[in-house]
């Protein structure tokens, strides 16, 4: 591994703004959770350069076939793996589109699986079972910038040609400075000193939500403000399409919903009526 291990400042370590936390009463603790997480949502605008920046990229590669594979470990591997397993029943892409792998595994979606982020080498092995290629993106998830698991992946992928882009919560760190497309959302010491399933996680959650949806805007997966290309998973979602099918083509509900049903989305079946 070639990536910068010089000691830098951990804003994602560095002491919570508050002390003694266990004699506030709850409507001082969830009232400063709050507080905090103001902070959220201006780290996150100040990244919208270096957001823009990766996804005008990525959306290029996906139109050719390219796939978005993320990696992390512990909350970050978590929220790649929810990011991803929410595209294909929201938007109606295959379920290999956009990929989320996570140090230890399935098992780590539930449980700390022990040391498994610290090998530099295992996420490239499991990149490779994929036969990734220069049309694939990898996206590194990590809030402390430091994690061997992501460092490493990031680097043998752009070693490798493929497009990187990490999401940390760190200034300047390591898994930056070796990724192409780096995006820093410094949102300052999480409430409960390290705890970065706090205000770093909500960081992650809400840029992996703009990269993914403005993808599948940007790739035709969305009509107006629709979901259209849905998969029709329940009751509730067939309901809700047969009502856009409604809304769209000005026809009974029980019309809308024969042809969704007959077609299987809302995009096809508003195709199908209107050729």
């Amino acid at each position: 591994m070639t990536g910068n291990k010089t000691k830098k400042i951990s804003v994602t370590e560095s002491p919570s703004h508050f002390d003694n936390l266990e004699k506030m009463s709850v409507e001082e603790l969830i009232t400063n959770i709050n507080q905090e997480d103001a902070n959220v949502h201006r780290a996150v605008q100040k990244a919208l350069p270096q957001i823009k920046e990766l996804v005008e990229r990525i959306v290029k590669r996906m139109e050719q076939g390219g796939r978005v594979f993320y990696l992390g470990a512990g909350t970050s591997g978590r929220l790649g793996v929810l990011d991803a397993s929410e595209l294909p029943p929201t938007f109606g892409v295959p379920d290999n589109m956009v990929i989320g792998l996570i140090a230890g595994g399935d098992r780590a979606l539930r449980q700390a699986v022990e040391s498994a982020e610290d090998d530099a080498n295992k996420a490239w092995n499991e990149l490779k079972e994929y036969k990734v290629d220069e049309l694939d993106t990898v996206i590194g998830i990590a809030a402390s910038g430091t994690t061997p698991y992501v460092i490493g992946g990031i680097e043998h992928a752009r070693n490798n040609g493929l497009l990187t882009g990490c999401i940390t919560c760190n200034p300047n760190s390591n898994v930056a400075a070796v990724t192409e497309f780096p995006i820093e959302a410094i949102v300052g010491p999480e409430f409960v000193t390290g705890s970065t399933r706090l205000k770093a996680g909500t960081a992650q959650k809400m840029i992996l939500n703009m990269i993914t949806t403005t993808i599948m805007i940007k790739l035709g997966r969305v009509k107006g403000n629709r979901m259209v290309n849905m998969q029709l998973t329940n009751k509730k979602l067939v309901d809700r399409g047969s009502r856009m099918i409604m809304d769209e083509l000005k026809l009974s509900y029980e019309l809308s919903k024969e042809l969704l049903l007959e077609h299987g989305s809302v995009k096809k079946a508003i195709d199908a009526y209107n050729g």
